[in-house]
């Protein structure tokens, strides 16, 4: 055993001399002389030749070094660009758009135009894929040279197109290009009208400083464009087909752009902009697996051995060694693997045909556009045809969110706008109305008249349109929600359809008939419809009455005799609802009428009506004593057809505000200090109105025929006034004498007299002064303080 040991350090010696003379050769070899300018600067001689090198070693193309590019820049055919071209490429990279993100959309837009290009020759031409069968758009970010490429396996590009397509902006002029837009023979050949002019592939000078385009066409060889926005050179590309066929376009990013070289901020784009189009987007990325991977540290050895312990080590080898194998320590370490990812597996479902489209696939891409958890409460799904062509598919959360009427009014991101596919916006005000807000969803249209950079809508008439054509759609979906699910839409969005009746005088016929009121007959809560098909048959209107809570307004005297004759009243308890019902002039041909308010009579026959006369004759004195009495307060005084328990109510104007009303202005946060409109309502007066069958009107009568100065008449005339303030919803501007007027109330059903009044407090002997001096004297004996700190202070 030891010979073999012996022989092998041998060999090692012997091949460790051999190659120590060979690198003594090679260091003779490399030994030169040393430039007598060493150490010195060389950046004030450098001259353009230089700069120029310098130029072409920092534009970096897959297999050529160099001089290779150096030689290409020189064998390349150069142009500049014309006079009004380079204007309006200045105004590209500085004017035209708001958002330097945007060049990545418009070249992938760009990427998927030449895809569906070939994908359309393929349809009558099937040999155009044998190049290159699959059509797919690829990006990769190269942080080390500072490039961004985005390669397409699409039509690719002749020398021709080159020259046409991106070596010309515009054409010969604004004249040409608008005779272009003309001349079209389809909107789908205007859409294509951007493409062709090169404004978006331009938008890529927002972010680069050169821009490289390596292009394969079928019918020609494949080229290298390469420009600095100033001016443009094409060259036979000497690396051979290697695209097979399509194109890349290479971004040479400047300093302040090297964020978009970053994964997440490409993924994040990608995703915003283009994760709807019809080709597969890869991103060459990097993700961190674990993986195991074998233990190479070993245990320490032991340099003292004994002699027999390393003998018996030897004989036990061979029958240690399997088990060795098996129990051989493993550990897992992070690993960077780098692979293609899809950044696009949304389908665009707006696009196919509802019935192609299953339930689960609705609610996978709700959950992706929406990132909700929950599932959709309803969607609707369609197309619109005819002055302006269009498809949406549109969904209700089940939930809103807690944060949306602060923000009502806003500009919300909820509907968001495509074409062909194309994320374009989702800052749109005039799309959808402020009321239907909570609505999620895509449109997507190839009629949309956007700006030449495609960042903003601009205003035209199909906006109207397609306004119109959504909110009667998104009304047909909310009236078609079952029962069941009815319940928990109106929980959450029944303030919204209020305030589309206020706002939206075009759709307030449609909204009215989504309205939810409670009622007197009702346990829970009834449609107008329905309301309308229990009214008894010589009802003329619908009443109703508003108030803070449901047990206020069915103790409100205003419906006393309603609900005893049979009569459905509508509980009004939310603080919109009143305010809704008065922008309803009717309902099924049926008016409104608020009982709190004049002008309701609950039955107009003759006979009712010779009763309601015999009845202000014999109260006629009353009336009028009241009206004098309370002049201060009341605008009149009269007998009641509403009351049947309460001796009176104090009744608004056919316009004014009642007592509901009146509680909203004054807890309105969001107003003047001193509103003129305010102020005239709040000091209107109101009607009085009597119940004739109450004892406390027959009493008080009785004393009035009697003597109309009686001073018990009148201070119950001010009480009863008071108390029908309250209960009639109203606040009463001053408290303290109604209060006053309760406790000598009290005193006369008690007994006690009322001249009587509380006891005096019960003053102590000893002065307060002494008091204050013997809680001084305390202090002091917890803390005596000392004579000279005295004398200091």
């Amino acid at each position: 055993m030891k010979k073999f040991i012996y022989f092998g350090l041998a060999i090692l010696l012997l091949i460790g001399t051999v190659r120590s003379e060979d690198d003594v050769d090679d260091v003779d070899e490399e030994v030169g002389t040393v430039d007598r300018d060493f150490g010195s600067s060389r950046e004030a001689s450098r001259t353009d030749d230089e700069v120029v090198k310098r130029e072409a070693e920092a534009i970096k193309i897959d297999g050529l070094n160099a001089a290779q590019i150096q030689e290409l820049r020189e064998r390349a055919e150069k142009f500049t660009f014309e006079t009004e071209v380079n204007r309006m490429m200045k105004l590209i990279i500085n004017s035209l758009y708001k958002n330097k993100e945007i060049f990545l959309r418009e070249l992938i837009s760009n990427a998927s135009d030449a895809l569906d290009k070939i994908r359309f020759l393929s349809l009558t031409d099937k040999s155009v894929l044998e190049t290159n069968p699959e059509l797919s758009i690829r990006i990769k970010a190269d942080l080390d040279n500072k490039i961004l490429s985005i390669t397409d396996s699409g039509v690719g590009m002749t020398k021709a197109d080159l020259i046409n397509n991106l070596g010309t902006i515009a054409k010969s002029g604004t004249a040409e290009f608008l005779g272009k837009m003309q001349d079209s023979g389809s909107p789908q050949d205007m859409n294509d009208m951007i493409g062709q002019f090169g404004v978006g592939f331009y938008s890529g000078f927002l972010v680069a400083n050169k821009i490289v385009v390596t292009t394969k066409h079928n019918d020609d060889q494949q080229y290298i464009w390469e420009s600095d926005s100033s001016s443009y050179s094409i060259v036979e590309d000497p690396r051979g087909d290697t695209l097979k066929r399509g194109t890349t376009v290479s971004l040479h990013l400047k300093e302040e752009a090297l964020d978009f070289l970053q994964q997440d901020t490409i993924k994040s784009l990608i995703r915003k902009y283009s994760q709807f189009i019809n080709f597969p987007i890869y991103l060459w990325s990097s993700k961190t697996i674990q993986v195991e991977e074998e233990d190479d540290t070993e245990a320490p050895k032991e340099e003292d051995q004994p002699e027999k312990d390393k003998a018996e080590d030897e004989d036990d080898a061979a029958v240690e060694e399997a088990a060795e194998e098996a129990e051989k320590k493993t550990k897992k370490i992070d690993k960077t693997v780098w692979d293609w990812e899809r950044m696009n597996d949304s389908k665009p479902i707006w696009t196919l045909k509802p019935s192609e489209v299953p339930e689960e696939d609705y609610v996978e891409f709700y959950k992706s556009l929406t990132k909700d958890t929950q599932d959709p409460l309803s969607k609707i799904h369609f197309v619109a045809e005819g002055e302006v062509t269009f498809k949406a598919l549109l969904f209700i959360p089940k939930v809103q969110p807690g944060d949306s009427f602060s923000r009502y009014g806003t500009k919300a991101d909820n509907i968001k706008l495509f074409v062909r596919r194309v994320f374009i916006t989702d800052k749109i005000n005039d799309m959808m109305p402020n009321y239907l807000s909570f609505i999620r969803g895509i449109v997507d249209s190839d009629d949309l008249p956007l700006n030449v950079s495609r960042e903003d809508l601009q205003q035209h008439k199909l906006i109207k349109v397609i306004k119109k054509k959504l909110i009667r759609k998104v009304l047909d979906m909310i009236k078609k929600i079952s029962k069941e699910e009815y319940d928990s839409f109106w929980k959450e969005y029944s303030t919204n359809v209020k305030l589309g009746i206020l706002e939206d005088s075009q759709n307030r016929a449609r909204l009215s008939k989504l309205l939810l009121f409670k009622s007197s007959s009702m346990s829970n809560l009834t449609t107008l419809n329905d309301y309308v098909s229990r009214m008894k048959p010589n009802q003329k209107a619908i009443y109703y009455i508003a108030g803070a809570s449901e047990d206020e307004v069915k103790r409100s005297p205003f419906v006393e005799r309603l609900i005893k004759k049979g009569f459905e009243v509508l509980y009004l308890t939310e603080a919109v609802d009143e305010h809704v019902i008065s922008a309803l002039p009717s309902f099924d041909g049926k008016k409104f009428q608020n009982v709190a308010k004049e002008g309701f009579t609950l039955d107009d026959s003759k006979k009712a009506q010779e009763r309601m006369e015999e009845l202000k004759t014999t109260f006629e004195p009353l009336t009028k004593w009241l009206g004098d009495v309370l002049s201060e307060f009341i605008n009149k005084a009269q007998i009641s057809e509403r009351l049947t328990d309460s001796p009176c109510a104090l009744v608004a104007s056919m316009f004014g505000w009642t007592g509901n009303m009146e509680r909203l202005a004054i807890s309105n946060a969001h107003q003047k200090a001193d509103d003129p409109q305010k102020s005239y309502y709040l000091n209107q007066k109101k009607t009085l109105e009597i119940n004739p069958r109450h004892p406390l009107i027959r009493e008080l009568l009785k004393r009035v025929e009697a003597d109309v100065e009686d001073a018990t008449a009148k201070e119950m005339a001010t009480l009863m006034f008071k108390t029908a303030t309250l209960r009639s919803g109203y606040m009463l501007r001053e408290t303290a004498s109604f209060a006053a007027s309760v406790e000598q109330l009290m005193k006369k059903s008690l007994g006690i007299p009322l001249d009587e009044v509380p006891e005096e407090e019960e003053e102590d002997d000893e002065p307060l002064e002494n008091v204050t001096d013997g809680a001084q004297e305390v202090d002091a004996d917890d803390e005596e303080p000392r004579e000279d700190e005295h004398d200091e202070l």
